[in-house]
Formats: structure tokens, C-alpha cells, sequence
């Protein structure tokens, strides 16, 4: 894996592919991305909203183009890559945002579902990473991929299980992908994301599966959550592009709250606890 690729300051005409570029934090990355003059390459299986993004950001003087790509589609993801590659003749930095929520008890969500959110989440990433790597590999030129994990990556919770295994399983393919690269020596710079809450459709768009009171009350719970006390996802987008411009590794919006999901995360491997219901669910289980 290589040096660091750059600072804000020299993202002048690189270009930048984002999925899931359609509204929440992959539009707020589009727009950090717009206001450093990079050229833009916009996914999203959205394409009014990508579309309407894309649009707006030329109309303020930014290179965008819009694709309508289904992430869970290794061909359309390999279109976008060479489609990619045919307009700019490059791609500096590779951002693998697509992902959705999914909310309800494990046993009780549908497997198609459960297929869904892997297919979106995990393997949506995978594919990305097949159609992109192999030509940053051969252009053989510093640029930096970051993958979207969550600080729910490095924690646990009920009724979120299918979102919190799929940014698991971000978080550690991120990991290992940044080591094959060191054994490479390739300049790729890698970047795992891990936001907390942001300003989004996530949830208002995201599946509630049960009849349990607590699977409804939790889903509006979080909603409001994002409502009330998410980052503006532009002020989210600019946060997460320095740090993948500084060279950073873990990257997050929320740093602090970050590094205490990470503490606490790392205190429950080390003392091999139990897992522990926060005081709220552990009250709402007693109601």
C-alpha cells in the first residue's frame, strides 16, 4: 500500500468515482468533491436523484457525469469502470458508498432481505473493487479507494444485526484489502470509513420487518436520530474527503465517537465479555 496520495489542496482535476451518489453522504462527498475542483463520476441506482445531483453540481461549474448503476450487478459496476476510464482516461480515487439498512429481529427477517443487504452492503463493494483495482493496478499511479463501513462496524446492537454484520464485513475486507495492496507495493492508498449519524435517507428508506413493538419504536427512534442530530451530510462529505486526501486509514466524520465505539469495542475482545443490552433496550425489554 503507498504514501499518503495528497492534501485537499492538489485534488485540482483528479477524478473521483462515488456510488451511492444520489443524496445522504455520497452526495455530500460529491459536493466536498465538486468544491476542490475534482471531475466527478456519480453512480446510483437512484437516477432522478443521481441525476438532479449531477446537475446541480454542473450548474455550479463543477465536471459531473451521472451513471444509473445497480452496485449488486458486477457488469453494470464494470461498465460504470470503463465508462469511467473512456471519459477521464483515469480514476484517482474510488469511493464504495452504496448501502442500505435493514432493521428487525435475525429470525424474522426474510432471506431475501438478508440477500438484499449483502448484495447492496458487501458484495456491492466487492464489485467495485473487481471492476476499479485491476486498472489503478495498471495505470500504476498514486490514487486511494475508501470503502463506507460504520462506527456500527466496530460495535453491536439488536435489531440491526443484518446492517451490522454487513459493516463488519466492510470494515475487515477494507482491512485486508489494504494489506494485499502493501504486498503489492502498490500506491494505492486505502481508507475505511466510519461515520455515525449523518443527515440521510437511510432509514426513511430503509425496511422494518416484524410485528415486535420494539422493531417499530427502534425504526422511529432512528429516524428521528438521523433528524434531529445528524451532520449535515455536505459537512460530513468534506470531513471524509480530507481525511482520505491526508492519507488516513480510518476516517470518520464523528472522530470521537469513533474512537469510543473502537475503545469500547477493543475492552469487550480483550476481557471476552458478554454482550451487554445499553440501558435503554435493557429497559424497553422490561416493559
Amino acid at each position: 500500500m503507498g504514501e499518503k496520495m495528497t492534501d485537499l489542496g492538489n485534488l485540482q482535476g483528479q477524478v473521483i468515482v462515488i456510488t451511492g451518489a444520489g443524496a445522504g453522504i455520497g452526495e455530500g462527498i460529491a459536493r466536498a468533491a465538486a468544491a476542490s475542483g475534482m471531475k466527478l463520476v456519480l453512480a446510483d441506482k437512484a437516477a432522478e436523484r443521481v441525476d438532479a445531483v449531477a446537475a446541480s453540481l454542473r450548474e455550479a461549474g463543477a465536471d459531473a457525469t451521472a451513471f444509473h448503476t445497480d452496485v449488486t450487478d458486477p457488469a453494470q459496476v464494470e461498465e460504470l469502470a470503463s465508462q469511467a476510464y473512456a471519459q477521464y482516461g483515469q480514476v484517482d480515487m474510488l469511493i464504495n458508498n452504496a448501502g442500505i439498512e435493514l432493521i428487525g429481529l435475525i429470525w424474522e427477517l426474510p432471506p431475501e432481505q438478508w440477500r438484499r443487504i449483502m448484495d447492496i452492503n458487501v458484495l456491492g463493494v466487492v464489485n467495485g473493487l473487481r471492476a476499479f483495482v485491476p486498472r489503478m493496478l495498471e495505470a500504476g499511479k498514486p490514487a486511494a479507494i475508501a470503502n463506507l463501513s460504520s462506527v456500527g462496524g466496530v460495535s453491536q446492537a439488536p435489531l440491526q444485526a443484518a446492517y451490522l454484520v454487513s459493516k463488519h464485513a466492510v470494515l475487515s475486507l477494507t482491512e485486508c484489502l489494504a494489506l494485499e495492496l502493501r504486498i503489492l507495493k502498490a500506491p494505492i492508498h486505502v481508507s475505511a470509513v466510519l461515520p455515525g449519524p449523518v443527515e440521510s435517507r437511510i432509514f426513511a428508506d430503509s425496511a422494518a420487518a416484524g410485528e415486535h413493538k420494539l422493531i417499530k419504536a427502534h425504526h422511529e427512534e432512528m429516524k428521528a436520530m438521523i433528524r434531529d442530530h445528524g451532520l449535515p451530510a455536505q459537512q460530513a462529505g468534506e470531513r471524509i474527503l480530507a481525511g482520505i486526501a491526508a492519507g488516513d486509514f480510518w476516517v470518520s466524520p464523528h472522530p470521537e465517537m469513533m474512537a469510543g465505539a473502537a475503545a469500547a469495542r477493543g475492552s469487550f475482545l480483550q476481557g471476552l465479555k458478554d454482550p451487554q443490552l445499553n440501558e435503554r433496550m435493557a429497559q424497553a425489554a422490561l416493559d
